[in-house]
């Protein structure tokens, strides 16, 4: 394997690992990114390392500040208002230029992600299972561009869905496996106007939820 090929591969394999402690909460809103830190931890260089925070950076899980370095965004109230607004008129969009194409086995594999999300999970598994759900729903939109921007905002918005998530507990995940249904008749019918409507409102009631909830963004949580 030539230089550039195994920088590439500690590129990925070190991005990988960050992804995945930013999203499940083990790297917190607001923390550095040190290269020197990293590249002790995981292995590598710092070459590889720079590398994969501009691969995060592009994903919208880390902030890379001039003569700063790197850290994971700190969002106040309005930005993450903003970024669920943006939400609301991508992901409908998405999920409409999906529909025609989702096969009977796309819609079975959504029907059995919302039936082990109905078994019961914690929070940390409910966040993997729900991004599953609605990442499949999207699996026919062949826009490139539409799903990078939906992918890049549920990366900005995952620790205040997981702060929310954790505040209101099993009372707010009968209201998210309600909708779910919706959405999944509606794909089943092939109802585009439904579907949108459903995803929509599912959106929006999150958004709306999380201004009644300041302490989320006060704590830095």
């Amino acid at each position: 394997m030539s230089d550039a090929s195994t920088e590439s591969a500690a590129s990925s394999r070190i991005a990988q690992a960050l992804r995945d402690d930013i999203l499940n909460g083990s790297i917190a809103p607001g923390q550095r990114l040190r290269q020197e830190d990293i590249a002790e931890r995981l292995g590598g260089s710092r070459l590889p390392v720079r590398e994969a925070l501009r691969i995060l950076a592009a994903e919208g899980l880390v902030q890379i500040e001039p003569n700063k370095g790197a850290r994971v965004p700190l969002l106040d109230p309005g930005e993450v208002e903003t970024l669920y607004r943006m939400r609301e008129r991508l992901e409908p969009l998405a999920l409409s230029e999906s529909m025609a194409n989702l096969s009977s086995a796309d819609l079975a594999e959504i029907s059995d992600i919302q039936r082990r999300i109905e078994q019961g999970v914690d929070v940390t598994e409910f966040l993997i299972l729900d991004r599953e759900f609605h990442m499949a729903s999207y699996t026919g939109c062949s826009d490139e561009h539409l799903m990078l921007s939906v992918v890049r905002l549920w990366n900005s918005t995952q620790h205040y869905r997981r702060a929310f998530m954790s505040l209101t507990g099993s009372g707010r995940a009968q209201i998210v496996n309600a909708e779910h249904r919706l959405l999944m008749e509606a794909l089943e019918r092939r109802d585009t106007e439904d579907a949108e409507l459903y995803l929509l409102g599912h959106i929006r009631r999150t958004r709306k939820e999380l201004v009644r909830h300041p302490e989320i963004f006060s704590t830095g949580s």
